[in-house]
């Protein structure tokens, strides 16, 4: 018997999510491919979280990398493997029979590099592929009526890319494409935390600092947290205290880049569907969606309601999961 399943990803450059038709997301880990740099061909040794787990903590011979940068692949061999073994838990049946697979990529990708993205899924087993802009697919997720005659303007943040559109009739009227997103802000906390305090700290400390008091406006009962990590003057551990305000400070050029984006793309809107927009107004979706007081800033800046959908994280793959279920 041929066993049809289609499965939806959101090859994220942090996350990977995997939608399976009629079973909803099943699987949500980490873009993070650990491999044994001892072999050649070098050899995988876990993915997802399991692999994240050893980032920054491997012994020499093993490596935690990421194969995604800026929504793109960088590494194609780890690449490929991390979907073939995501793709293996999601799909029941023995050989990959009829796999359709869709896939998100950004929506400024270039041929190239949507090749690589439809080659990498081949080579992991998937029987069809087919690629949707990652922007549309989250508009879709979100709810908003992409398919009418309406504008309406979706900012999705995630861990490589921020994308901005305007979608209408079920098409991207204008877009941008950002690298400057969720990764960006850690290594501006990074950088920041190593100018200002002479203390160097890892990738995962950044992200906690950005999840625990990172914001991009003023909150109510803003703190500070200890930051453990290596003293620059004399190599040894030590410990300081950092406020929120300092982050926000840390994270006003990342963010200027959204804001600059977001403004591109109003300017850039035909006049009837901007009107649109400033009924709609502009919908967050995407991890970055959840750095406190986004949407405040954004709505100042660009004095148009914003919302942030439901769901941010899951936004993107449950796009790719109704277009499924729409093109069958």
């Amino acid at each position: 018997m041929l066993f049809s399943q289609d499965i939806g990803i959101d090859l994220g450059t942090a996350n990977t999510l995997v939608f399976v038709k009629g079973k909803g997301i099943i699987i949500r880990e980490p873009s993070v491919v650990a491999v044994d740099q001892r072999y050649n061909p070098v050899r995988v040794v876990a993915v997802g979280s399991q692999a994240k787990e050893m980032i920054g903590r491997t012994p020499g011979s093993i490596g935690a990398v990421r194969p995604l940068r800026n929504g793109v692949i960088a590494d194609f061999d780890a690449t490929a493997e991390m979907l073939r073994k995501f793709i293996r838990k999601a799909v029941t049946a023995s050989p990959f029979s009829k796999t359709r697979v869709m896939i998100c990529v950004p929506s400024g990708v270039t041929e190239v590099e949507r090749r690589a993205v439809n080659d990498a899924a081949k080579s992991a087993g998937a029987r069809y592929v087919s690629l949707i802009e990652q922007p549309m697919a989250a508009a879709l997720g979100a709810g908003l009526p992409v398919d009418a005659p309406r504008g309406s303007m979706i900012v999705d943040i995630g861990g490589g890319t921020a994308e901005v559109a305007v979608v209408a009739l079920g098409d991207i009227v204008t877009s941008r494409s950002v690298k400057v997103a969720g990764d960006s802000y850690d290594e501006a906390i990074i950088n920041y935390i190593r100018k200002k305090h002479s203390l160097l700290i890892g990738e995962r400390t950044a992200e906690d600092i950005k999840i625990q008091i990172g914001s991009a406006f003023p909150y109510e009962g803003e703190g500070a947290m200890s930051v453990k990590g290596r003293n620059l003057v004399d190599g040894l551990p030590k410990d300081v205290e950092v406020s929120a305000e300092e982050i926000r400070n840390a994270l006003k050029g990342s963010l200027s880049h959204l804001l600059d984006a977001i403004r591109t793309t109003l300017e850039n809107t035909p006049p009837e569907l901007s009107a649109d927009i400033i009924d709609g107004g502009i919908t967050l979706t995407g991890g970055g969606a959840m750095l406190r007081g986004l949407d405040k800033l954004i709505e100042k800046e660009m004095k148009i309601p914003v919302t942030i959908s439901d769901n941010p994280l899951d936004c993107v793959v449950e796009g790719t999961g109704i277009c499924l279920e729409k093109h069958h």
